[in-house]
Formats: structure tokens, C-alpha cells, sequence
């Protein structure tokens, strides 16, 4: 039971109106009035509960003010009004439209005042109670319970007033049973779209008003669990658990499975195996009180700070984990279980073993998720104030001593809800709320309420309230120095251990560069690696534009499709960042080389070990499998490595390109993906390809205006390609331009080099192609040209030099830059048209999704098919997309093209100009031709729309290259 000492919030008072009596409490800085104190949130118990979810009857005001009260009565006609679903959003139901800013407010910043514009929605719900529902003779009572609303809500039952809450993201309780009738209960709700709590939830993503999570009538019963905390430690010297039940309420409490039957407030002490996001070992027990049993999912696990370490049951853990607004296209934040659960199921299935919260407590069914099925959480309260760094954080809440109740209320419920659950690991205050006493504040009491658990934000660069040093979008250079120790900082702070709290921001196409940090969070012990940002788009499904963003409704203010940053496309399907962010966490690493036989196998688990997976071989020639078998693999414990033999090599490999692939699988169902579902995997490269060689042994023949070479038809004029053995060959030639990427693009507050407006103001998207010479030799064809951008002095020299052994048709090009070129190249290679029909694709090279050369670490080499609709990445706004690294060759419209070196391969249905163009996917239309690039490099992605660009390794400098391909017309 909570100690007497142990603080509890109560709702601050009511402190005095602005608008008038009647709606003062929109533009109050206290949390609200008549709410029941914060307590723990549980699914089920054997007391009587009713959901009010559903069809509610609902009016939209234009202001606070415009309808009277006069709805909440019984009786009230509200037939002609119009109807909503509950939970949900009304601006997605028909009323009013959505806005989206990512840290500017949509109005005046003059806290805590509103506009008078404030669009005011009314809510009626009638109801009749169940036949076998208490009556009041029985005891007891009932609580009317609301899991959230946007932004603030004043709430009557039967007509008398219960009182108005703020914290959208937070469970709000009212004393309902004595108003209870058990038939036409009428709840009224009004919600307010903006308040003084719109002050406080600044927090990137769309603003959408409503009750956007469940309603709730709890009955409780006399005797009935008021708050209880579970405190379940663990002793990884010992192996054992101690469980202690504090219960606002005296019972008992039963473990069955641990043989546990003691009094609450009495701890007991007994071997179990502990809960961790890869063993998720939960134990279900009962608190038992005079008039209720509630279920309880047990997990035992301690977590503290030592050695300058977070640990989790004496080790260390490293976060692999992900940001995670609370999403879907069509219903927005109003999430049903389903769909909390394939995001769960998606982690895991992507190896990502934590969650950050951003920026709100999510719905509690969704942690009860990530305990049963093992992540990481650190819980983040409903607190961002972002805007007010636009006056450099004046007047800004948090260092305000009249918002602090507020701000404590917003911990309190946080805490008191999620307290329970093993999972959240750390509280986060908030985010990008600046700094300030109240933020001290919040800090300080849950501290005292839950010394159990770790604290987190951002924000206190010096650590002060903090217990670890928490950075976004740092450069992999910088997380080095502070791996190494040389970030300087207070002393306090130099000993805590680093997150990077969102890094690999994963805008549009990308992120670039999560392999890189990836490596130099495991070199030092002191990383313990972070949250990709962020989990999924927040695109909304539009007739107009597929999936629309910030803009697409007419807002006046608006950061279009930053809303769009997600691993996950709107629908839930993957992007090639999730793809490639599964592969660089992959907790098995298999490395080694092929030529000797031996692979190394390293469990890079924090606990478990390897007795869940199988270990697959196959060996490859020329990207097709010719065996396959078992790998034997020691059940190594977590941090252990072996080295294991592979197989002889199979006969009849010599002369192809071979290798080896080995697999982790899971070798049975697991909870969360059935067996074979691949965890890891690599391969290791045992003999190289042979290069395609074409001997010029073919005469170009001139005739009739054009130039014949082998199956090569040439215009005699311009040495421009027409036809490859009769297939129709549309503008070939050297293309340096790609349709920036919104990581190309960059972000307008970042320092140093923005590519994709570097790249337009040096003219790249409109290069010109100057015919300087033709030349028609004893056996070959070779066209010299200058491709070089208007109104600049750079160029690029470019000659095309063609050749042919009477049935293979080669192109060697070579570019030399002239000028100064102070900004890298988009892309080089060679473009070309074939015929609209154009559509199977077959390749051997990297798949099966795209890669750039910073997010490559999940192509597979193999041998691939698709179709060119396939090939495209459906990012929502277009941009460069669908690359195929690695490639040897490719087979497309009739021909079949071979690289030396490999190549990066594209094809799509419209040019690059046009795909630049585009502001949504809908404005993509196909042409008459099908675009084939084949490029020699390809720019790095990085992840510049939020965080760093490009590491040097990937920049694709102007320098001197030479590259080939061979034409083939295929059978």
C-alpha cells in the first residue's frame, strides 16, 4: 500500500475564467475539476463494466461559446444531429478538416489564451443499463471513464455537470454512480479543439480533435481494487523474484504458477525466471480484495543505473528500438487493438526490441502488448511545447510555476496508469519543452512515487534531473567522441550512459547511414543505441491524392509531408528502411569467409540464446541455389561466439559466381512470427563473376542516314541508339539527375550543404547535351559529347564508345568533369526509353527491394523477378525510388544488359522529371515508354531531412569514371 509520505495529485483548483462563466475552464491552466484521482489502468476484472463505445449523436460549434448547455439535459432533441463513431476524430469523419504543423502553432501564442475560433464539438450518447447491472442497494458505485480526448472536455450525465478535464493522451475518472438510471442515461461531451492544454501537446502530428479512445462505465463494487502497484524485482545473482502487491485496498494475492498466496502489502520471495523484451516471461496472479478480483500478467525484472550503464537484471541493454506515434490512414489516433498488436507483431518481426512513446502515453492496450510479447518501453508523458522556441522559449510552460499542477498531473497520470506493466523500463518527462522548474518538478515526483524505474528527456542537456545524456539526430561523428568519452559536458553527465532518443530520421526515401551508427553503437559500451524516428507515416487516406499530408486541407500553416517519416508506409506496409533497419539489428551476426570453409556465429542477444533458431546453408552459383542443408550451431548464450564449418563445396561450381547464404530461423512457432520466420542472415562470397568481355570484332556499316554495328542501329547523324536486334531504343544518354529525395531536399534549420537545392541551383535537373563529334572507325562507333548545365562553366566531357562482336553490343562511357565542381552528383549512368509494353523484369544483383549506397545492407544477391510497377517504392510523396544494387545484369523489354562493373538498376513508367514533379502518388501518370536507368553511382540517401546527411564514403563526388554495359536482344 502506498506510504503515507508517497505523493499522490489531486486536480488542481479552478482558477478563474476568460471567456465567461460558462466556458472560462477552456482557457484555465489547471487540469480541470471533478476528477477522480489517477489510478492504475487494468483490461478486465470480475466487476461489471459497459462500453459506450459507438454511434454518438454530435453537433460542431464554430466557438467555445455558441451553443448553450441546454443539450446535456434528458430529453434534448438531437435527431437532426448529425451522427460520429466513437472513439474518433470528427475532422475525419466529415467535420471540419485536419491540420498538421510540426512544431508551430496553428494559433496565436499568447498562453493560455485560444482563439475565439475554436471549433466546439457537442457529443450525446444514450444508453440504458444491462439487466444484471448493481443496483444501488448492492454498494458500491460506478466510474465513468474516458481513455482520451483532444484537447479538453466538460462532461454531464443526466444532466448534471461532472466536471472537464485536459491531457488528450491521459485516462480522466468521474464519480458516476449516483447519477445512474437503468434506462436513458444521457452523457453529454463537449470537446473543444483548442485550450490551454493545445499549449502543452505541441507535439508533431496532425491536431485532431475528439474522443479519440474508449468510454468506459466501470461499476464498483463495495470492497471494490481502488490503485494497487505491483512491484516485482529481480536478483540475477539469486534467480530470485520478490513480489510485492501494495493495494489501496487490503486482499490477497495468488500466483498459482509460483506457488504464492500472501496478503497485499506483504512481500514474498521465490525462484522465477525473469521478464526481458526477448523472454517475456509473465506469470498470472490475482489481486483478490472483499468485492473484486483483478487479473495480474507478473513480470519480474530490476532495472537501474549502474557502472554508467542502464541495466536491465545486472546487463546492459543496447535499444534497438523505434518512435512510435499512434496512427492509422483512416481513423487517425483512434487505434483498435488489432491493429496495436501488428505493430507489435511488426517489431519484432523487424528485430526492434523498444518502443519510445513519442510523445504521449500510448493506449494502454498497447503496452499490454509489449508485455506479452517483449519490448522495451520508455513511456513518455503528454507533454511538448515546441512552439515556444519561435520567441526562444519565453513565456514557455514549463518555467512557469502556475502550469506546474498541470504539468504534474500529466506525470501523475502517466505513471499512476502504466506502473504495472514491465515493459516501460523508463519515464520520459516529455519532449521539446525547453527546460524549467516544472520539468524539475515532474522529475522529483515520480522519483518518489517510482524509484524502480530510470528518467528520461531529452531537453536537460546537463543531466540535471536526468539519469541518462539523451541527444537526436547527433552525427556519427559526434556519437563516437561521446562513445569515447571526449563530449565534454558536466561531470554528471560524463558518467551517465548515451541514447540517441531519435536518430535516422526516416522520411520518404531512407533513412542512409543506420548500418554506420549501428557499428559504433556496439564499439562502445557507453552507447546504448536508440530510436529510429519514427515508426509510421501519418498519411491520410485521401480520394484525391491516395494519401494526403500537411497542406492537402487547406491549413494556413502547415509542414507538409514532414508528417510522412515513418518505417512503415500508411497501410502498414513496410518501407525499405524498416527492411533495412531489420537487418542492421539482426541480434545474430554471421560473418566469416566463404573461401575457407568457416563462418562465425555471435549471439548478439542481451539475454537469450540461440536454442530458439535453426541455422540454414545454401550455396549459390550465378545468384541460383544448387544445395541446401542444416547448419549444427552451439546454443551459445548471449555475448558467446563460435565457429562453425560449413559443408564442402558442391561439385561442378568452378567457372560461375559462388557463395555461401546462411540463415537464423526461428525452428518453432514463436508468439510473435511462425517457424522459419528468418532472424538473421549473411553471405559470404567464395569465388568472383567473370566480367563480360565483347571482342570488336563487328564493322559499323554507314547506310541510308543510319549506322549499322552488329544488332546496334545507330542515326548516322548524331550516333544516337535506335534499336538493339530490332527492340525500339528511346534517348540514350548520360544522366547525372534524380528526383530529390526529401532527405536530398534537407531541412531548413540544418547547417552546411543541402543537396537537392545545391543541385537545382547549379542546374542538374536541366543538363544539356552537346554533339561534338561522331566517328565512325574500322570497328567501332564512338560519340564524343559535353553535358554541362546553363548558365555554369562545370560539364561533364562525356564520350560513348561503342563496339560489337557481331551478336553482343557494348558501351563504354567515360566521363571526365571539367570546372569546378563544388556539389556531388545526384546520380551517373545512362537513361534510355523502350516501348510502354515493356513490363517483366528479371535481374541478378541486390534484391528483392531497392538500395542506395548508405541502405544496402538488406539486398540479397540472388536472382530476382518483377514486374516495373513492382520495382516502385510508394513513398507518399514521390522521389527517387527503386534502385536495384549490385546488379550483373538485367533483362527488360527484349533486351538484356550486362554491366562491368556492377550497376545500380532503375525502371519506371515516367522520367525523373516528371517523378520530380509529382507532389503525390496520384500524380504519377505512365507514358508511352518505359525509363531505364543504368547507373555506374548513385548518391548517398543519409537522413538530412531531420538529422546528417551522407558520410563522405557515400557523397558521389564529379570525378573522372569509366564504366560499360553489353547489349544483348534476349530470346
Amino acid at each position: 500500500m502506498p506510504s503515507s509520505e508517497s505523493p499522490r495529485i489531486s486536480p488542481a483548483p479552478e482558477q478563474g475564467t476568460a471567456l465567461s462563466s460558462r466556458v472560462g475552464y477552456v482557457e484555465d491552466v489547471a487540469p480541470g475539476h471533478g476528477t477522480l484521482p489517477p489510478r492504475a489502468w487494468y483490461a478486465a476484472s470480475d466487476a461489471p463494466s459497459l462500453s459506450l463505445n459507438g454511434r454518438w449523436r454530435f453537433r460542431l460549434s464554430p466557438t467555445a461559446d455558441a451553443e448553450d448547455d441546454a443539450f446535456a439535459a434528458p430529453g434534448y432533441d438531437a435527431e437532426n444531429w448529425a451522427r460520429v463513431s466513437v472513439p474518433g476524430h470528427w475532422v475525419l469523419q466529415g467535420h471540419g478538416t485536419p491540420v498538421y504543423t510540426n512544431h508551430l502553432y496553428p494559433f496565436p501564442v499568447d498562453p493560455p489564451r485560444v482563439p475565439t475560433e475554436n471549433p466546439t464539438g457537442d457529443h450525446l450518447y444514450v444508453f440504458d443499463l444491462p439487466a444484471d447491472w448493481p443496483d444501488r442497494a448492492a454498494g458500491g458505485g460506478t466510474v465513468l471513464r474516458f481513455d482520451g480526448v483532444e484537447s479538453c472536455a466538460r462532461v454531464w450525465l443526466n444532466g448534471t455537470d461532472l466536471g472537464e478535464f485536459k491531457g488528450s493522451r491521459l485516462p480522466h475518472e468521474f464519480a458516476a454512480g449516483h447519477l445512474l438510471k437503468p434506462s436513458g442515461n444521457v452523457l453529454a461531451v463537449r470537446v473543444h479543439q483548442w485550450s490551454a492544454g493545445s499549449y502543452l501537446e505541441d507535439q508533431d502530428q496532425w491536431w485532431l480533435p475528439g474522443i479519440f479512445r474508449d468510454v468506459t462505465l466501470l461499476h464498483r463494487p463495495a470492497g471494490a481494487v481502488l490503485d494497487f502497484f505491483v512491484h516485482a524485482s529481480y536478483d540475477h545473482t539469486t534467480g530470485e523474484g520478490t513480489l510485492r502487491v501494495d493495494s489501496d485496498v487490503d486482499g490477497r494475492v495468488t500466483v498459482p504458477g509460483l506457488g504464492v498466496d500472501v496478503a497485499t502489502g506483504e512481500p514474498v520471495t521465490v525462484p522465477v525466471r525473469p521478464w526481458t523484451a526477448e523472454t517475456p516471461v509473465l506469470y498470472d496472479g490475482v489481486l483478490a480484495t472483499a468485492g473484486e478480483r483483478v487479473p495480474l500478467r507478473i513480470g519480474f525484472r530490476t532495472v537501474e543505473l549502474a557502472d554508467g550503464l542502464i541495466k536491465v537484471n545486472g546487463k546492459a541493454v543496447l535499444f534497438k528500438g523505434v518512435n512510435r506515434h499512434e496512427w492509422h490512414p483512416e481513423t487517425g489516433r483512434a487505434l483498435d487493438l488489432e491493429t496495436m498488436r501488428e505493430d507489435v507483431l511488426l517489431m519484432k518481426r523487424h528485430n526492434v526490441n523498444a518502443v519510445r512513446t513519442s510523445h504521449y502515453p500510448p493506449h494502454p492496450a498497447f503496452l499490454d502488448l509489449c508485455d506479452e510479447y517483449g519490448l522495451w518501453v520508455v513511456d513518455e508523458c503528454d507533454l511538448e511545447t515546441h512552439g515556444f522556441v519561435e520567441q526562444d522559449w519565453r513565456d514557455n510552460p514549463v518555467d512557469d510555476d502556475r502550469w506546474t499542477p498541470a504539468l504534474l498531473d500529466r506525470a501523475a497520470r502517466m505513471v499512476e496508469r502504466d506502473k504495472n506493466h514491465p515493459c516501460v523500463v523508463v519515464w520520459s518527462l516529455g519532449n521539446e519543452a525547453g527546460t524549467g522548474r516544472g520539468l524539475t518538478a515532474m522529475a522529483e515526483w515520480i522519483r518518489d512515487r517510482d524509484p524502480s524505474r530510470l528518467v528520461h528527456y531529452e531537453g536537460d542537456i546537463d543531466s540535471r534531473d536526468t539519469d541518462m545524456y539523451s541527444r537526436m539526430y547527433a552525427s556519427h561523428a559526434e556519437v563516437e567522441s561521446i562513445g569515447r568519452g571526449l563530449d565534454g559536458g558536466t561531470r554528471k553527465r560524463r558518467r551517465l550512459p548515451f541514447i540517441l532518443c531519435e536518430y535516422g530520421h526516416a522520411m520518404g526515401n531512407g533513412p542512409g547511414g543506420l548500418a554506420d551508427y549501428q557499428r559504433i553503437f556496439e564499439a562502445y559500451d557507453r552507447l546504448q543505441g536508440g530510436f529510429v524516428w519514427e515508426w509510421i507515416d501519418h498519411g491520410i487516406q485521401d480520394e484525391r491524392h491516395g494519401y494526403a499530408y500537411g497542406g492537402d486541407f487547406g491549413e494556413e500553416l502547415h509542414d507538409g509531408n514532414f508528417v510522412c517519416d515513418g518505417l512503415l508506409f500508411p497501410d502498414r506496409a513496410p518501407s525499405p528502411g524498416l527492411v533495412e533497419y531489420k537487418k542492421v539489428i539482426e541480434p545474430v551476426r554471421i560473418e566469416g569467409s566463404g573461401a575457407d570453409g568457416t563462418v562465425r556465429i555471435t549471439n548478439a542477444h542481451d539475454f537469450a540464446d540461440l536454442s530458439a533458431l535453426a541455422f540454414l546453408w545454401s550455396y549459390q552459383l550465378d545468384g541460383e541455389s544448387v544445395d541446401a542443408g542444416a547448419l549444427p550451431v552451439p546454443e551459445l548464450a548471449a555475448g558467446e561466439s563460435a565457429d562453425v564449418k560449413l559443408p564442402p563445396l558442391p561439385a561442378g561450381t568452378r567457372g560461375a559466381e559462388g557463395g555461401w547464404t546462411v540463415r537464423a530461423v526461428l525452428a518453432a512457432d514463436a508468439a510473435w512470427a511462425p517457424k522459419g520466420h528468418e532472424v538473421a542472415w549473411a553471405q559470404l562470397p567464395v569465388t568472383e563473376r567473370t566480367v563480360p568481355k565483347v571482342s570488336a570484332t563487328a564493322r559499323p556499316v554507314s547506310r541510308d542516314g543510319v549506322i549499322t554495328l552488329g544488332p546496334g542501329v545507330f542515326e548516322a547523324r548524331t550516333g544516337t541508339l535506335r534499336t538493339v536486334g530490332g527492340v525500339e531504343v528511346t534517348g540514350l544518354r548520360l544522366d547525372v539527375w534524380r528526383a530529390p529525395t526529401d532527405n536530398d531536399e534537407g531541412a531548413s534549420w540544418q547547417d552546411g550543404l543541402r543537396y537537392g537545392p545545391a543541385w537545382r541551383t547549379y542546374g542538374l535537373h536541366r543538363m544539356r547535351h552537346r554533339l561534338d563529334a561522331v566517328e565512325v572507325g574500322d570497328n567501332a562507333l564512338t560519340v564524343r559529347t559535353r553535358v554541362a548545365p546553363a548558365a555554369r562553366e562545370t560539364g561533364l566531357t562525356t564520350v560513348y564508345h561503342w563496339t560489337c562482336d557481331g551478336a553482343r553490343l557494348k558501351l563504354a562511357v567515360s566521363v571526365v568533369p571539367e570546372g569546378d565542381w563544388s556539389v556531388p552528383l545526384p546520380r551517373l549512368g545512362v537513361r534510355f526509353g523502350l516501348a510502354g509494353s515493356a513490363d517483366r523484369v528479371r535481374w541478378f544483383g541486390g534484391g528483392p527491394g531497392e538500395a542506395y549506397p548508405d541502405s544496402r545492407s538488406a539486398a540479397v544477391l540472388g536472382r530476382w523477378e518483377s514486374t516495373v510497377d513492382a520495382l516502385q517504392t510508394p513513398y507518399v510523396r514521390p522521389q527517387e525510388n527503386g534502385a536495384r544494387a549490385d546488379v550483373r545484369w538485367a533483362e527488360i523489354g527484349g533486351l538484356r544488359v550486362e554491366g562491368d562493373p556492377e550497376f545500380w538498376f532503375t525502371a519506371r513508367r515516367w522520367t525523373s522529371e516528371h517523378l520530380d514533379e509529382a507532389a503525390h502518388r496520384t500524380d504519377l501518370v505512365p507514358g508511352h515508354a518505359v525509363w531505364v536507368n543504368l547507373d555506374h553511382g548513385q548518391h548517398g540517401i543519409g537522413s538530412q531531412s531531420c538529422g546528417p546527411g551522407p558520410l563522405p564514403q557515400y557523397v558521389l563526388r564529379a570525378e573522372p569514371a569509366r564504366f560499360s554495359f553489353v547489349f544483348t536482344k534476349t530470346s
